[in-house]
């Protein structure tokens, strides 16, 4: 019998494959490869040529290897327990090509496979068996998509790593299209220090792309698409116009702006339209956690919105699951997050207490908004929650520890499998990410799509079941992102339709 170092590394045929020696197990082995490089040429021809991106159970399948998409089948047998094959899934995919009037849209590849599988027998092939299920995305009149041109504003980690996700997710352009990048300054030597910073990353490695400069005309040509660099200086003087922008949407990532007055100047800018906030927005600016109250947004009367911060967004998902199951009395959330750019390298002045002493030696008590911004998106919890943050030396991926007081007796199963199943049924299945890994560290969450990584194995429940501590992990940069792209389709209204 075959001892698996962990339940993910398990070999497709298990013992059955292992049974028959070593050259069998190599030659079946090599097989499925072949099926996943066929997956990845259909997946590349369905976004390009359709605007239609496969996931397999939630997990996004561009940019990855063969060895990873065989991985995530495997994902699929023991977590989400959907016993799927790659030939079936490379065999689905390359039939999605053939549906002529299939409209832009995110299929989970994973969910079809296995429903072939359960229910092959009452279709009369692939083909048909596919149009059965994706009638809701078939035909041309279904969720025409109006292409809406981005402007980011600053440059930093979020705003660097918000271009890559709108490059890479780019397709066929039909929804957003980075046009312009606004920074303090965009001489020439700005605009080629600029590029470089977004073609390598000390945290998140190089850009799978091209990046090049034309500096004649103060652009960065990136994957084929040109983006103006402008300077910022003074943003309500902008005319984006002037450079064929128009309706846009403006992503203000540099924190500066953060009250609906100042971020109005963005407003006043020819060719800007709305105005999304990387930050916490002050006042009356709507904050908003996608996938728990992007829905209630009136999209067509607001110009202004927040994404809120990336501690929220880790933790509201999770608080969600559990106000609406157990109901939570009281708690309290105590962030451990990597240090961010406003923190000093060596110890130096700083508005901040604490913050001025060296964020590479130390751990530093600070506070965090979190707690409140929670009741913005879940009002029910006004009042019950605290909440506070400590920086420590790691330069990405967080975890916040969240210690409630529910409304009844749980246990330590119970609550896993509630959050195992919002984990992939329903509305928080891109927010929240199910590990049952036993050894997972902060390293381990670098880039993970996920916004909330719920740590199932860490999760204490008391004796008396009332008291519960939960651990969640979250990359406080590009998990952050991925929410922020999520809203910015949502308002800007080129969300594609889906099948999940």
């Amino acid at each position: 019998m075959i001892k698996k170092a962990s339940s993910i590394e398990s070999i497709g045929n298990g013992t059955e494959v292992a049974s028959k020696g070593f050259e069998f197990q190599l030659t079946d082995w090599n097989r499925q490869e072949r099926a996943a490089v066929e997956l990845i040429s259909s997946i590349g021809t369905l976004l390009y040529a359709k605007s239609v991106e496969l996931v397999l159970f939630r997990n996004h399948l561009v940019d990855i290897s063969a060895s990873e998409i065989l991985k995530l089948h495997e994902y699929a047998k023991v977590v989400v327990n959907k016993p799927i094959d790659i030939f079936t899934t490379s065999e689905l995919a390359k039939e999605l090509l053939n549906i002529e009037d299939l409209v832009p849209a995110k299929i989970d590849i994973g969910r079809l496979s296995n429903e072939w599988l359960s229910e092959k027998n009452n279709f009369k092939n692939k083909y048909y068996f596919l149009v059965n299920k994706l009638t809701g995305i078939i035909g041309r009149e279904l969720n025409p998509l109006t292409p809406r041109d981005v402007v980011l504003f600053g440059f930093g980690r979020i705003g660097r790593l918000a271009a890559r996700e709108i490059i890479k997710q780019a397709g066929k352009g039909q929804q957003l299209r980075l046009r312009a990048i606004v920074t303090r300054g965009n001489t020439d030597e700005d605009i080629m220090k600029r590029a470089a910073l977004l073609r390598l990353d000390s945290v998140h490695g190089p850009f799978k792309g091209n990046v090049a400069v034309d500096l004649p005309n103060k652009s960065m040509i990136i994957n084929g698409h040109t983006v103006k660099m402008l300077d910022g200086s003074q943003p309500q003087n902008i005319n984006y116009e002037d450079y064929g922008i128009k309706n846009a949407l403006l992503i203000d990532n540099t924190g500066a702006f953060r009250d609906r007055e100042k971020l109005s100047l963005h407003l006043k800018s020819k060719g800007i339209q709305k105005v999304l906030l990387t930050a916490p927005g002050k006042g009356d600016i709507p904050n908003i956690v996608y996938g728990v109250n992007h829905k209630n947004l009136e999209i067509e009367k607001e110009t202004i919105f927040s994404a809120a911060s990336c501690t929220t967004n880790a933790i509201v998902p999770v608080l969600k699951v559990i106000e609406s199951q157990l109901s939570i009395e009281k708690g309290h959330i105590e962030t451990v997050h990597a240090y961010t750019n406003d923190q000093n390298l060596l110890d130096n002045m700083h508005k901040k207490q604490r913050r001025g002493r060296s964020a590479a030696i130390n751990m530093v008590i600070t506070e965090t908004g979190a707690g409140k911004a929670v009741t913005k998106a879940i009002p029910s919890l006004d009042g019950k929650l605290t909440a506070n943050a400590v920086r420590v030396p790691t330069p990405n991926g967080s975890v916040a520890i969240l210690q409630l007081t529910v409304g009844r007796v749980t246990t330590k199963e119970e609550i896993n499998s509630m959050l195992k199943k919002a984990a992939l049924e329903g509305d928080l299945v891109n927010q929240i990410k199910f590990s049952f890994e036993e050894e997972l560290v902060s390293t381990d969450i670098i880039g993970d799509s996920c916004c909330s990584i719920f740590d199932s194995p860490a999760t204490i429940v008391s004796k008396t079941g009332r008291e519960i501590v939960l651990y969640v992990w979250y990359d406080n940069e590009s998990g952050y992102t991925k929410q922020v792209m999520r809203l910015a389709k949502y308002i800007s209204k080129v969300s594609r339709l889906s099948y999940y």
